[in-house]
């Protein structure tokens, strides 16, 4: 049974992506049913409405395809880094609650830009960039430097194999 919760401790991001994933996937299908159902109405508005109706479940699964793929990309170039010994160590200093310490991650950042521009051909290099992006809580440029990553990653000869 200790076996049980420590697979479930470890999974656990994985289990609520397939949560989130398996709502959406109901409400998308929900929304194409209500859809049909408009467009099937005589009345015109009602048909209009469902045409529209129509355009969010399709905008939806793209989204949710794009992220789930995003996701196990950036999960297989974490193992590809673990598995070189190439992944950054969180050795940053944190607070009572939990959280990174600003400064600390501002500074240790520093040595991952520079990596990152001194080898912007690797993919390596935006990964861990990303990684202190993410601790220096700027989530935004954290993305941008991981889908840069990816971009990187899927272009090299060994990636397709992988």
């Amino acid at each position: 049974m200790g076996n049980f919760w420590t697979s479930l401790k470890k999974n656990r991001t994985k289990i609520w992506v397939g949560a989130i994933t398996l709502l959406l996937v109901l409400y998308l299908v929900v929304s194409v049913q209500r859809s049909f159902l408009l467009l099937g109405d005589p009345n015109l508005v009602a048909k209009g409405i469902g045409a529209a109706y129509l355009v969010l479940p399709i905008v939806g699964a793209w989204a949710l395809i794009r992220e789930l793929l995003f996701g196990a990309r950036t999960e297989q170039m974490a193992k590809v880094l673990e598995a070189e010994g190439g992944l950054p160590e969180d050795t940053l200093p944190r607070t009572p609650g939990g959280r990174i310490v600003r400064a600390a991650a501002d500074a240790e950042f520093e040595k991952y830009r520079a990596e990152a521009e001194a080898a912007p051909d690797d993919w390596r290099s935006w990964f861990r960039l990303s990684c202190a992006y993410d601790a220096s809580g700027d989530r935004k440029r954290a993305r941008a430097s991981m889908r840069d990553a990816v971009k990187l990653f899927r272009s090299q000869p060994t990636a397709a194999g992988r």
